[in-house]
């Protein structure tokens, strides 16, 4: 066979090639195996201990981003506040409102830091936290915080962002007529002690906590805190200019721009999936779960708002819907980790209701002038969604903290701690509150002269317009 016996040089030449691959590749993992034992001496190899401090490392690492991330989202929930505040008020006030978000952050920052952030979660008694001022930790100052494993500082930053929460609800309540220099007053007292020790009641290891209570992201912490304050400043102030006539009739003061209003309520709605999936201070997968109850609460109070002040009031009203969405994500702030999605949409859909209504009743029966609604929707709807967690809560969710809610079969228990979390909260911040305004009003003065409510406070207080050239004057 002629031709297979040309083919006979080609065959050979093949084998002797696989021959020399092979006895490279044998040298190559001789060497590797001679040489990295020598190279590895130096240092210890993978081992299960090591693999697992690297997974630890990196969870760490993970946890660290996303609650940056979540307290970034919280912060500018400030831009939030300071559009919805200024839209619903008029336009010869607006720069003082603007300013007022910028410097409850700004003071707030400085006065949490020193003291505040101490007061809240240092070590201390049930009642307040009496070390780490100026966030000095001398090892276990700061246990109460110890579940979470970002660094200390992010956890400080964190709260820091909540505590200016508390502060810039109390604004719009109080806005168009308050002195400037007094709210610089009542923000510093706020956010470094009156805040502080409420958190410290329930969140850094006080009383209420050890009775049970349970406030996953703040309604009672931060928002009913925030709205009481509102209210005992709304009242020590006294109702705008032309509210109210002489037969009590409430007279009604439009806000200069639904739009900037509209834009804060979705800012706020945007940044509250830091607020509450960001509670959890770690990146784990509940806050999926959180960010879905937090996000149908939401759309259900804006909903249950607008319908209910379109049957009280045969228009859909949008500054009640816009409400509704905030009363909704108020309410879900504290059982949005313990309650079913279901469940959420309930408590969002009561939410809605309640702040119509909540703000009917403070403007015409009781005659306290809140031009944006703060205290309906924070301190009102704030008390619903901690009540509600004594409702709704299911262990299945958050397995071993607050056990089930009344509807689901857990007895009275949990209700009735809700309940006295919602009442103590509420009598601290009516004391407290009342003498700081009472305090500001004798050494400061806490309203503006008449001349300068009706100028406005932009011109008076700071000397400028928000709109310059377009500026209108009235008396209303």
């Amino acid at each position: 066979m002629p031709g297979a016996l040309s083919l006979m040089p080609y065959l050979k030449g093949g084998r002797q090639m696989m021959r020399r691959v092979f006895i490279v590749m044998f040298l190559g993992l001789l060497i590797v195996g001679l040489v990295a034992p020598i190279v590895l001496a130096d240092g210890e190899g993978p081992t299960i201990a090591s693999n697992a401090q690297a997974i630890e490392s990196k969870s760490i690492a993970l946890d660290t981003v996303w609650v940056l991330i979540a307290a970034i989202l919280v912060m500018f929930m400030q831009a939030g506040f300071a559009l919805l505040e200024a839209g619903f008020t008029r336009s010869k006030n607006a720069v003082n409102i603007l300013m007022k978000n910028l410097m409850d952050f700004s003071f707030g920052t400085i006065t949490y830091y020193m003291v505040g952030f101490a007061l809240m979660f240092g070590a201390g008694n049930f009642f307040f936290g009496s070390s780490g001022f100026f966030l000095h930790d001398s090892g276990n100052t700061f246990a109460s915080l110890d579940w979470s494993t970002v660094p200390l500082e992010l956890k400080f930053f964190f709260q820091l962002v909540f505590a200016a929460t508390a502060a810039t609800i109390v604004s719009g309540a109080m806005a168009e007529r308050t002195r400037f220099v007094s709210y610089i007053f009542y923000s510093i007292v706020i956010t470094a002690v009156i805040y502080p020790i409420v958190g410290h009641w329930i969140w850094g290891g006080g009383w209420l906590a050890e009775l049970g209570m349970w406030d996953f992201a703040g309604s009672t912490v931060v928002h009913s805190t925030g709205g009481w304050l509102a209210l005992t400043g709304a009242v020590m102030l006294g109702p705008r200019i032309g509210k109210y006539n002489g037969d009590s009739s409430a007279n009604v003061i439009p806000g200069h721009s639904m739009p900037l209003a509209a834009l804060g309520v979705f800012i706020l709605w945007f940044g509250w999936f830091g607020f509450n999936p960001g509670s959890t201070m770690g990146a784990i997968t509940d806050i999926a779960h959180i960010a879905t109850t937090t996000n149908l609460a939401a759309a259900a109070g804006a909903i249950a708002a607008m319908l209910t002040a379109w049957w009280m009031f045969k228009k859909p009203d949008v500054s009640m819907a816009l409400n509704g969405a905030i009363a909704g994500l108020v309410a879900i702030t504290a059982p949005c980790a313990f309650v079913s999605t279901g469940s959420a949409i309930w408590i969002g859909l009561v939410g809605g209701v309640l702040v119509v209504l909540s703000v009917v009743f403070f403007d015409q029966v009781l005659k306290i002038d809140d031009p944006v609604g703060a205290i309906s929707a924070h301190a009102v709807c704030g008390s619903w969604g901690t009540f509600a967690v004594g409702l709704f809560a299911q262990d299945v969710f958050a397995p071993g903290t607050t056990g089930n809610g009344l509807f689901f079969g857990g007895g009275w228990k949990l209700l009735g701690v809700q309940s006295l979390g919602i009442i103590s909260v509420f009598g601290w911040c009516m004391v407290t509150g009342f003498a700081l305004f009472y305090v500001i009003k004798h050494l400061l003065g806490l309203r503006v002269s008449r001349e300068e409510e009706l100028r406005g406070l932009d011109i008076d207080e700071h000397g400028m317009e928000a709109y310059a050239g377009f500026q209108v004057f009235t008396t209303q």
